[in-house]
């Protein structure tokens, strides 16, 4: 793994936000830090959990910063860049790499339905732009199209593609990719997390490993040993957490409604059109993380 410049163990943050929709940069470093002591050698940070969607460019640039302020001689720090709009990407890349970010992570361009050929060509100039390793994010359900098994070979060829976050489910043919290509593949789904690993994925990209970072890191040195039982006895843990994490609401609504429970954030505020946790989702988070030995 000693050419893996993302990291092995990875969350996509969460973005603190005040009760007014600021963004708590104070929190932000925190959070990073906290992260990083608890299981985490990288960080993805302005990705869809980071509610991207509704942060500005300049709130970008500034969160990039914070983070690489907090963290980035510790570990790298990958900033999401993609959007439905290559001109956007290419100047998001470009400052977010200014900014002091080490890697980007791309997802398919969602809404405008683009051709295979169109994704391929998308990717190609946000990384010729950025010029630092890029992670590429398919997840069909957001963007509403799939990066076809050709399209990602195809990618692969870009010299600065070198990862992709894989969240589509498909563990049969994103392993035959796998043995076809030199790309590090990621999990990107917390409830697959163990299968990907299983099957020679080099890490997780995870969401609930903002509450569960050294368990998904014990799950990761446990297949690496070879030790599935161990593996599959941290996934089993960490069920319920899953459950309520990724199954009730929004991913972010309840990442920062469990952060918050356990005191590591001030407040889980979220922007509209996302809202906070409500009292009954605040108890189902609380519940499984005590239930999971988590709080």
């Amino acid at each position: 793994m000693t050419d893996n410049p993302f990291g092995r163990m990875i969350t996509a943050m969460v973005t603190p936000m005040k009760s007014d929709g600021s963004i708590d940069y104070d929190a932000v470093q925190a959070l990073a830090a906290h992260l990083v002591d608890n299981g985490h050698d990288g960080l993805v940070v302005n990705g869809t959990t980071g509610e991207s969607a509704t942060t500005t460019d300049e709130e970008n640039v500034a969160t990039v910063k914070a983070v690489v302020e907090a963290v980035g001689d510790r570990v790298p720090v990958t900033a999401g860049v993609g959007t439905n709009d290559t001109a956007h990407s290419v100047a998001a890349a470009k400052a977010l790499v200014g900014a002091g970010a080490d890697n980007v992570l791309v997802v398919t361009p969602y809404y405008n339905k683009p051709p295979q050929d169109g994704i391929v060509e998308h990717v190609r100039a946000i990384a010729q732009a950025a010029d630092v390793p890029v992670m590429l994010y398919d997840i069909p359900g957001r963007s509403a199209i799939p990066m076809e098994s050709a399209t990602i070979a195809k990618m692969a060829q870009i010299p600065q593609v070198r990862a992709m976050k894989d969240a589509k489910a498909d563990l049969y043919a994103s392993s035959k990719l796998m043995a076809e290509t030199d790309l590090l593949w990621f999990s990107g789904d917390d409830v697959l997390a163990f299968s990907w690993l299983a099957l020679g994925a080099v890490g997780h990209v995870a969401v609930t490993g903002h509450v569960a970072g050294n368990e998904f890191a014990a799950m990761i040195a446990a297949i690496d040993k070879g030790d599935l039982a161990e593996g599959r006895r941290i996934h089993q843990k960490l069920i319920p957490v899953m459950d309520a994490i990724m199954g009730v609401t929004q991913g972010a609504i309840m990442a920062k409604a469990a952060l918050a429970i356990q005191g590591v954030i001030p407040s889980d505020f979220c922007r509209l059109p996302l809202l906070p946790a409500t009292d009954e989702q605040r108890t189902i988070v609380r519940d499984a993380l005590t239930k999971a030995g988590l709080l």
